[in-house]
């Protein structure tokens, strides 16, 4: 979310800002906004001087009374009920306007970074770098469930039964391996000096709307009936989450946390061939990473971020790749993002397996995380980063390390979280 008062010195930013993200329909909204606040502010200078005359007829009672002049003193009471009842509306109004500005301040996009290449959507984000040799074994790799079903790894027909379609079960050496890499990249981030985290699965609307657009919300989040509670699409919610009203000192950052959870997921709408399985499912496990940071620093710990990614994939011989984001591939508390994603020899191209992403203080300013700083008090900026999500981590991992004969290779990197396996057969 914007500050008011950058909205209201620099309309023309901000409504090209809105322009560079391809969301005309919002650009209504800037005017808006800037009207809503001139009413506001109008109404709260109008209440001040009501106080201040208040004040003023209260002393003047005083002293009318000190005289005897008890009728003058009643009229001048009157006076005083009429501006009460003026107050009263008054306070009303600000009240009604605040909730108008807030609702269309957290419609309004994140000023993106200069950096950020402008596009209409993720067909327009461009590669940065590439982290490995893609390779084309010479003998063919089935689709990712079909490797999983030669180990009795995954079973879908029964979580259907149970679940519906976006679930799975997962079995003997393929869970294990699912359980496995989330082990070793908890060891890993806890070796980069993250601290290590299990937050709530279920957080309250106010966290919600404080870490999340409303689009994103209403397209992610599983609400819980009756309850001011919902499941968490990312662990990155509930740890920014954390804190929620807080004023940290600034000796005290940066911090850097690290999580496991689940993940829940509603995944509205079609989705092509090569995202069946458990490439897009409703229910996931991820170890995510959060940085709490001063403003100054944001954009270095966003490329220690990325990078971290990047070195767990290289770590178990996955070829992967960098892309930035494009301005229509952000989401509107995003200032800047950058895509991992790894090599699949099957398909012969890329596909996501995580998004790292600077937003700036659009976060803090929502959830009210603050920063006592040797000047005063000013919003922390906020970062998140896929670790790993072990179900499309799987896809990835069991494509580049299958071989010829069916089985599948186990990296050094892996096998102290396989039990010492060094292939799966």
């Amino acid at each position: 979310m914007l500050d008011i008062k950058f909205v209201r010195e620099n309309p023309e930013i901000v409504k090209q800002n809105i322009r560079n993200k391809f969301q005309d329909q919002k650009l209504g909204l800037v005017d808006e906004v800037i009207e809503l606040d001139a009413q506001k502010r109008a109404a709260q200078q109008e209440a001040d001087n009501l106080r201040a005359e208040r004040n003023k007829l209260s002393k003047q009672i005083g002293a009318l009374m000190g005289q005897g002049k008890k009728e003058e003193a009643e009229e001048v009471k009157k006076q005083v009920a009429a501006e009460a009842d003026r107050l009263a509306e008054l306070s009303e109004k600000e009240k009604e306007l605040d909730e108008k500005i807030l609702k269309d301040m957290m419609t309004i996009p994140n000023i993106i970074d200069p950096s950020v290449p402008i596009g209409k959507d993720d067909s327009e984000n461009v590669e940065v770098q590439r982290y490995g040799e893609p390779v084309v074994p010479d003998f063919e790799i089935p689709y990712h469930t079909e490797i999983m079903e030669r180990f009795n790894g995954i079973d879908l027909d029964s979580a259907r039964k149970v679940a519906g379609n976006g679930f799975y079960y997962l079995m003997g050496d393929i869970a294990r391996l699912h359980s496995a890499v989330l082990a070793y990249a908890r060891d890993f981030m806890i070796n980069r000096g993250f601290t290590y985290c299990v937050p709530p699965f279920m957080i309250r609307s106010n966290v919600v709307t404080g870490v999340m657009s409303f689009a994103e919300m209403d397209a992610m989040m599983y609400k819980i009936e009756g309850e001011d509670l919902y499941l968490i699409g990312t662990s990155e919610h509930s740890m920014i989450g954390k804190f929620i009203d807080s004023i940290l000192q600034k000796d005290e950052l940066p911090k850097t946390l690290t999580s496991y959870s689940p993940c829940f997921r509603k995944e509205k709408g079609a989705h092509g061939l090569e995202e069946r399985g458990v490439y897009r499912i409703h229910q996931f496990e991820k170890q995510e990473m959060i940085v709490v940071c001063e403003p100054e620093d944001s954009k270095m710990w966003f490329d220690r971020l990325w990078q971290n990614t990047v070195d767990l994939f290289r770590s178990m011989d996955i070829p992967v790749r960098t892309l930035e984001c494009c301005s229509g591939d952000l989401a509107d508390l995003k200032v800047k993002s950058v895509d991992v994603e790894a090599w699949s020899p099957r398909q012969k191209k890329y596909f996501e397996v995580g998004s790292c992403s600077n937003l700036g203080d659009a976060q803090a300013r929502r959830l009210k995380i603050r920063i006592n700083g040797e000047k005063g008090k000013y919003f922390a900026h906020t970062l998140n980063n896929t670790v790993v999500a072990p179900p499309r981590m799987l896809i990835a991992f069991l494509e580049n390390n299958l071989q010829a004969d069916g089985s599948v290779r186990i990296p050094e990197a892996l096998q102290p979280y396989m039990g010492g396996m060094k292939e799966i057969r």
